[in-house]
């Protein structure tokens, strides 16, 4: 958006036309012969000056006047001393006509850059506004189920007969549950912020995540992955596997397999999540898609694979959830390399 941006340029550019002009007004008056050239030179520039930057109507009906006097007046004045054809005066007209018709066009492509800034800035202000909104939400949330727990946990060690203990399991379940929802509403609505693709490290970054998940489920973990870079975004990266890792825990009992597998080749890098739990098994082809045959979707996965998907395919990829053939669900999060839907290293999701 030339031209908006920077008034200072504006009017240097301005100053340079002008000067070139009164330079070619007088290689007009001192050199009849060639009179064509330095008209359409002056005309011309008038039009790439307009073209790349911002003028009121009222100011360029100014110079566009001032040029077709002058401009005008020369080739009269070199017309009526039979030096040039007084044909060759219907250029005036013609490059006024010409100008007119360019302005109309070109301040058209202004309002409409104008107009793009101002949506652009109204969805960047909605944006923070809805971040800001459920940074509040998840404020005023965590801080009761916090105190529940806290009630919840002292109700249980002053009655701590088997069906109290057991109630008190359901509440403290029920309230990790509300809290993880709370943490992944935040996470969803962030994902329409900025951020940066940058070179990672794909083994060492899911080595250093299934490590993270080790300590809280009692699983038999594997993480196989060739030794490879993959452009992607390390916060992102870790918030996607973190969601698909969370259905794999939920839905695997102790001493079962999850494993975490990555791939790259030239085109694509892909990371796949194998448990051995009961899954959506049967379920093939991308989340998300309407008329999916197989079973039911489990209970309590759809906003982690909503926030996942949102991401990947910020990235140009897909998830698939496919059985596992040997028992389970796999869950496929397939990245191509090098497509133009990876967002370039900005202000910084």
């Amino acid at each position: 958006m030339s031209g908006i941006a920077s008034p200072r340029r504006d009017w240097a550019l301005r100053g340079v036309w002008a000067g070139g002009a009164a330079g070619g007004a007088t290689a007009m008056w001192l050199l009849p012969g060639t009179v064509t050239i330095p008209f359409h030179l002056i005309w011309i520039g008038l039009s790439l000056v307009y073209g790349f930057t911002l003028w009121r109507p009222r100011e360029l009906a100014i110079m566009a006047g001032v040029t077709t006097v002058v401009t005008g007046a020369i080739m009269v004045h070199h017309a009526a001393s039979g030096r040039i054809a007084w044909l060759e005066t219907a250029e005036v007209p013609l490059s006024v006509a010409l100008i007119a018709v360019m302005a109309a066009l070109v301040r058209r492509r202004h309002l409409a850059l104008m107009q793009v800034a101002s949506a652009a800035e109204d969805n960047r202000r909605q944006a923070e506004a809805r971040q800001q909104l459920m940074r509040q939400i998840a404020h005023e949330l965590r801080t009761p189920i916090t105190v529940a727990r806290g009630f919840t946990e002292l109700i249980a060690d002053r009655h701590p007969d088997a069906d109290t203990l057991d109630d008190a399991q359901t509440v403290l379940d029920e309230l990790d549950k509300a809290a993880r929802i709370t943490q992944r509403l935040v996470t969803l609505m962030g994902l329409d912020g900025p951020y940066a693709i940058e070179p990672v490290d794909l083994p060492a970054e899911l080595n250093r995540i299934v490590r993270r998940w080790m300590p809280a489920a009692d699983r038999q973990w594997a993480v196989r992955c060739p030794e490879a870079t993959v452009p992607a975004n390390g916060d992102r990266l870790e918030a996607v596997l973190d969601c698909l890792l969370d259905n794999a825990v939920k839905f695997t009992g102790p001493g079962d397999r999850i494993s975490v597998t990555g791939h790259v080749s030239q085109t694509a890098w892909t990371v796949t999540v194998a448990d051995a739990g009961p899954g959506q098994q049967g379920q093939q082809g991308q989340q998300g898609q309407q008329g999916q045959q197989g079973q039911q979707a489990r209970p309590g996965t759809s906003l982690g694979l909503v926030m996942a998907r949102a991401v990947v395919e910020g990235w140009g990829g897909t998830i698939r959830l496919d059985a596992d053939p040997a028992g389970g669900t796999i869950v496929a999060v397939h990245v191509p390399i090098g497509l133009p839907a990876f967002p370039a290293v900005t202000h910084a999701g």
